[in-house]
């Protein structure tokens, strides 16, 4: 017996949402080579450019000499190596925390905090826009889930002071994927103190871009130390792959115990590791990097605005281009594909009904005139729309 699944299939297809993954045929980096075209590339997460950054590659190239291509066991086994050690003491230190742990994507650190912290005398509380990772966590986690309004600390607090749970769990998003927001982390802190909460940050799009050293969202608004747990990925800000979770060193041994997304999968390779290193420290000390991206960011945003452009609150890489229907959004990034131009339309159900939109994505790879040729591209969208 086999199931029928072509119903399903059309379905996407009816809707607009039927996805299917770009063969990209160069590095990541500022341009894109998609079936032998090349395209300025806006989609990528690569925010400081550090993805291409030859003394990271030659980072990689070097570690990989030393220790191989795999690290052949999970950490708990024998694929615990120096370099993996070295960037958890690292991370450790760059976010002001007792210790650091590395996981092998963001998704699973997210579900391995949440699976090994809370149980059925326990409760979740989730911000509506949370990443899909933080929110099949707290479903997992078999806690009683709730979600409040998007940024809404008076919406959380209600659930909060309802709540008769053994531990209170509140997670967020740092910097929102899709609206490219920033979570009021005080004002939710505050919330979390009053209620014997506490506070879990997913920061996967603030790390290396926000705060002078690019630390990220709790340092930028200034509530590190009150925050419990910090989840940040590597494969976005810092170029690599990976992610990882900074806490209590009491935290630390309890995720090593019980999360089963660390103990039972095999160690990113230890080149990995030695690369992110560099691209950590590049991030910390390069500050023209993030000051190149404002100024981009900054003009993104005046053009767009003078275009009469729907843009999302956002001071962040992030800046997505309100469209509204499936069908239009998708015409709209075919438009630009046609220009030499890569943004990729977002649709539900990775954003709310009506809300499709373009993702665009700056990063300090890019130039003022990448920027400019966006705009002019957009500009003659608007006079034919």
């Amino acid at each position: 017996m086999t199931f029928d699944l072509s119903a399903d299939l059309e379905e996407r297809h009816r809707q607009h949402r039927y996805r299917q993954p770009q063969i990209m045929e160069s590095p990541c980096g500022r341009h894109a080579v998609v079936n032998g075209q090349r395209y300025l590339n806006f989609c990528s997460n690569d925010y400081l450019g550090l993805a291409n950054d030859p003394e990271v590659i030659a980072a990689f190239q070097n570690a990989a000499g030393e220790w191989g291509v795999g690290s052949g066991a999970s950490h708990l086994v024998c694929g615990h190596q120096r370099p993996h050690q070295d960037l958890e003491e690292a991370l450790a230190a760059h976010t002001g925390r007792e210790r650091a742990l590395l996981f092998s994507t963001g998704y699973m650190a997210n579900l391995g905090v949440m699976t090994a912290l809370l149980g059925k005398a326990d409760a979740v509380f989730e911000d509506r826009l949370n990443h899909a990772s933080l929110l099949d966590g707290g479903l997992l986690s078999g806690a009683r889930f709730r979600r409040f309004a998007h940024n809404d600390a008076d919406a959380l607090n209600r659930l909060l002071q309802r709540s008769e749970a053994r531990r209170k769990l509140v997670v967020v998003d740092g910097v929102f994927s899709m609206d490219g927001d920033e979570a009021p982390l005080a004002a939710l802190a505050d919330v979390c103190e009053h209620n014997g909460a506490c506070l879990m940050v997913d920061d996967a799009h603030g790390l290396g871009v926000l705060d002078e050293k690019g630390r990220g969202s709790l340092f930028a608004q200034g509530v590190n130390e009150r925050t419990q747990i910090l989840m940040g990925t590597l494969g976005k800000g810092l170029g690599t792959g990976g992610a990882f979770v900074a806490g209590s060193a009491e935290l630390i041994e309890t995720l090593i115990q019980f999360a089963r997304t660390y103990i039972y999968t095999t160690a990113m390779p230890a080149a990995v590791a030695a690369a992110t290193q560099v691209s950590l420290a590049k991030a910390r000390r390069e500050s023209h990097r993030r000051e190149k991206l404002a100024t981009l960011i900054a003009r993104f945003r005046d053009g767009a605005r003078q275009l009469g452009l729907t843009l999302m609150g956002s001071t962040t890489p992030i800046q997505p281009i309100l469209v509204g229907s499936d069908e239009q959004a998708l015409a709209l990034s075919q438009a630009l594909r046609e220009q030499g131009l890569l943004v990729t339309a977002i649709r539900p159900p990775t954003v709310p009904e009506g809300q499709a939109r373009l993702r665009v994505t700056l990063s300090a790879a890019h130039d003022t005139a990448d920027v400019d040729a966006l705009l002019a591209a957009l500009s003659q969208y608007q006079e034919t729309d």
